[in-house]
């Protein structure tokens, strides 16, 4: 894409800035849009590539002699700061290579002359209502031109000229435009690095883009594109992306609410029915949000809940508490099905509240709402647009050590909003800045029944594969699971490598005949089919891999964990295997068996993490007394 750039003096500065549409620059500046008195105007360029002309807007200073410059001195500059751009972006080198291309000075021709028309009078009126619509629409959210086109045709009378609304909008300062991919650092900048060239970063996701192609919308031989997000449209240098300007926090304690606002502690949380553990946390997390902002950007705390604790139910009071303040509040999870899940008990939760659910193939994806659910890839897609984000399994696939997903979530939330972390199983990252009272957070250490987690017992045993391979399974395996048997459990079998699902099976089967044995990974088309038929106990013995460690809840189940010492079985998804268990009303005991060879450091913290959680439950009086024999 190109753009056009000018430079003008207003007041005690000079500003360079770039154009979708000049006639509307020309307006604005020359034709008293502004209302600002200017004191000088120059085009630079009529069709720059967007990579350029925003690099160059972005490094623009001010030098001596400016106020003296003629068009020779415009034209120099430029040539110089383009040349700078070339070298550092590899534009120069890659030119090198192409047989017949122009160098960059007999491609970048003379300086504009003239003066461009401005934009009709009779039209202005009307643009500026489509300026204020398109600002509107697209408030909370970074878009690429091909979506912010999409977003504008959902629009009941979409802006005529969408491009000239676009750039009145940024001229008022309700929108920002720039390209997808920051321009290349100056050698000067990275020197200290000890290299010559850095990738540019993307905007949206803030992967480093290293792909450099010819390109024919801009006309440079090296126009970057980032790889990491293609799957939501292509992010290139020379791509338009459209960012909303930054929207004002929501009314803090003692500022005059938009709505009801919540109290922080007892009287908000009467409706939702939380036990005692759950109130006290949830107590906790609305004092967080309601304390004065401390202005070195968004809070963070964590809601740091057992497996089966009902996370969900303790948001619904951080939700409303946003709501009722007249904001805007997100809930992100990494998964797909765990979006197609809370939406209708949120729907539920809040019938009056408009609510967006978003996922790949969502037909509500340009939906304003008040209330969004979305999967955390959905998140690239916003930019500053909630006073709270709540991030529930941040410990999950594909969110946990994804940093572009952690950018994406960043990026969503206003500079004075808050994040609320959910997880039983933190990072050991946020775990270290809990413990030091870096972090505010709150502890859930007990499910809703009121029953201590189960503690796992380890058990020593072969390798599975040495179980395949001698076709036998070790005695005290055999024997805890014909425990299990006997006293009705449901029984997952959880195994390192989806490779020996199937031999397991039938391994299980000879051992265990007369019962439905079963195996499921992520590779298995019927994977669904099968859950539900092991909650109707039609399996009794499920062998499967980590594709299960969370979001499914199945009644009086009891967890064996083979290989548990297997390098991929860290703290986290061993606690979350384990959470499989006692999760039922009925049957809240269950039983956890770690087998393996060896103990491991992080088999010891898992059981020391359980442990942990069920001595404060206890301490702080959560748990049902013991029964009097």
């Amino acid at each position: 894409m190109k753009v056009a750039l000018y430079v003008c003096r207003v007041g005690e500065g000079w500003s360079m800035i770039l154009s979708l549409d000049i006639r509307v620059d020309v307006a604005w500046w020359l034709e008293g849009g502004s209302g600002r008195h200017v004191l000088r105007w120059l085009l630079l360029d009529k069709a720059l590539p967007l990579s350029q002309a925003s690099w160059l807007v972005e490094h623009f200073e001010m030098e001596r002699g400016m106020d003296q410059w003629g068009q020779h001195e415009w034209q120099s500059y430029l040539a110089r700061k383009l040349d700078m751009y070339e070298l550092a972006s590899g534009e120069t080198e890659a030119r090198k290579g192409i047989a017949g291309k122009a160098g960059s000075a007999a491609a970048r021709g003379a300086l504009v002359g003239g003066m461009p028309e401005p934009y009709p009078a009779v039209q202005w009126a009307q643009l500026e209502r489509d300026a204020a619509l398109l600002a509107e629409r697209i408030s909370g959210r970074q878009l690429l031109a091909a979506e912010a086109e999409a977003l504008l045709a959902d629009t009941a009378q979409p802006p005529r000229e969408w491009r000239a609304a676009a750039q009145l909008a940024r001229l008022h300062g309700r929108l920002s435009i720039t390209a997808a991919l920051e321009g290349p650092a100056t050698r000067r900048q990275h020197a200290w690095l000890g290299r010559a060239r850095s990738a540019p970063r993307c905007h949206r996701c803030g992967s480093g883009a290293r792909q450099r192609v010819p390109c024919a919308a801009c006309g440079l031989a090296a126009c970057a594109y980032c790889e990491a997000c293609l799957a939501l449209g292509r992010s290139r240098a020379c791509a338009l992306l459209l960012r909303s300007a930054a929207q004002g926090a929501v009314p803090r304690r003692g500022e005059a609410p938009r709505g009801t606002a919540l109290a922080p502690t007892g009287g908000g949380l009467a409706r939702w029915g939380l036990s005692a553990a759950q109130s006290a946390a949830a107590a906790a997390a609305l004092a967080f949000l309601a304390r004065p902002p401390a202005g070195d950007g968004p809070g963070r705390f964590l809601l740091w809940a057992v497996t089966g604790a009902g996370k969900t139910e303790m948001i619904f009071p951080l939700l409303q508490h946003t709501l009722d303040r007249g904001g805007r509040a997100l809930v992100a999870t990494p998964r797909r099905d765990v979006v197609l899940e809370l939406a209708p008990r949120l729907a539920k939760a809040f019938p009056d509240t408009s609510l967006a659910t978003l996922y790949g193939g969502s037909d509500e994806r340009w939906k304003d709402a008040q209330l969004t659910l979305a999967t955390t890839h959905q998140l690239m897609r916003f930019y500053q647009g909630f006073d709270l984000v709540i991030i529930d399994e941040l410990d999950a696939f594909p969110y946990h050590n994804d940093p572009m997903l952690a950018h994406a979530a960043a990026s969503s939330c206003k500079p004075e909003g808050n994040f609320v972390y959910l997880s039983a199983t933190p990072p050991a990252r946020l775990q270290r800045e809990a413990a030091q009272g870096k972090l505010t957070h709150a502890k859930v250490p007990v499910r809703f029944h009121r029953h201590p987690l189960p503690v796992p017992r380890l058990i020593k045993m072969v390798t599975v594969a040495e179980c395949i391979k001698k076709r036998n399974l070790p005695s005290a395996l055999r024997t805890n699971i014909q425990i299990s048997l006997k006293r009705d459990a449901q029984v997952f079998v959880f195994v390192t490598r989806i490779a020996q699902i199937e031999a397991f099976v039938n391994l299980m089967r000879r051992t265990f005949p007369g019962i439905y044995i079963e195996g499921t990974s992520s590779q298995d088309p019927d994977r669904a089919s099968k859950v539900i038929a092991f909650r109707e106990r039609k399996i009794r013995l499920l062998v499967t891999t980590t594709i299960l460690e969370r979001g499914v809840t199945i009644p009086r189940s009891d967890v064996f964990i083979l290989d548990a010492d297997n390098g991929l079985f860290d703290e986290a998804s061993l606690v979350q295997m384990a959470g499989r268990a006692g999760r039922s009303m009925d049957d809240p005991a269950g039983r956890v068996v770690f087998a393996s060879s060896r103990r491991t450091r992080s088999q010891v913290k898992a059981v020391a993490q359980i442990r942990k959680m069920n001595t404060i439950a206890r301490r702080k009086g959560y748990l049902h007394p013991p029964s009097k024999t």
